[in-house]
């Protein structure tokens, strides 16, 4: 299993030697984030009972930036790769295609739980909060960074160059995420917009996340945590026929 092992480290360390990019800009981003509209709504708005809104949005701001980083780690790796023609170099090597897949995953899944540590201990500095349930906050990281990671090993694979890798993230990775209660409670949007919301499995993602620092959700954390493993189990699926098949990886 050393191939897997040493093709993950190079993983680690791609996004590790740019830090002040791939760890610390995020984690800067979320602190505005939260700067911002705490600034502007703290004390207007209260989404659960004896919860404030910058305590609210905090779980929300850590969980959009694992699933961001996720994304952008494995996303990036592989069409950086494809664009400069040294990805013959990694399919050289006699490694099966479930360590492909896997040290891709767990390299992305560790740049987005490191960057979601990070905007929660910067977080924490400012608001005041406690987790109730530890592991819940550790099983919807788990989860979220392990769908964005196999997600971004799709986008990887189907762009051919950096255009469209964009046009992924930016109409739909990023709008699923801001849109599934990262900033509000569903249940403060109309009855159809809630329905909608539904359909999102990000807001899964962060609604159970949530639930493990206030013990308050807006569904389920059972149900959450089977929707999570139903979209995983579909993106693995699709990801390994893309990596078995050669989808866009050989000439």
């Amino acid at each position: 299993m050393t191939g897997w092992q040493t093709l993950f480290k190079k993983e680690i360390l791609r996004f590790w030697k740019v830090g002040m990019q791939t760890v610390l800009a995020p984690v800067v981003t979320a602190l505005l984030y939260l700067m911002i509209f705490s600034h502007v709504l703290d004390g207007k708005v209260e989404p659960y009972p004896g919860v404030s809104y910058a305590s609210f949005l905090v779980p929300g701001l850590v969980m959009m930036s694992v699933l961001q980083n996720a994304f952008a780690n494995s996303s990036s790796s592989l069409i950086q790769s494809k664009i400069t023609g040294n990805l013959v170099f990694v399919l050289l090597p006699p490694l099966s295609h479930i360590e492909f897949f896997t040290a891709y995953v767990l390299a992305a899944m560790a740049r987005g739980i490191v960057v979601g540590l990070g905007v929660l201990v910067v977080t924490v500095a400012f608001v005041g909060l406690h987790l109730q349930n530890p592991l819940w906050v550790l099983a919807f990281a788990l989860a979220g960074s392990a769908i964005l990671g196999t997600m971004g090993v799709i986008a990887g694979i189907w762009a051919e160059k950096f255009d469209q890798l964009a046009a992924f993230q930016n109409f739909l990775i990023v709008p699923a995420t801001f849109l599934s209660g990262v900033f509000y409670s569903i249940h403060s949007l109309p009855s159809v917009w809630q329905a909608v919301s539904h359909f999102n499995p990000f807001f899964y993602l962060i609604d159970g996340f949530r639930y493990g620092f206030f013990g308050v959700s807006d569904i389920s954390p059972w149900f959450s945590l089977a929707m999570a493993g139903i979209a995983l189990l579909v993106l693995v699926a699709i990801a390994m026929r893309m990596v078995v098949s050669g989808y866009k990886l050989r000439g």
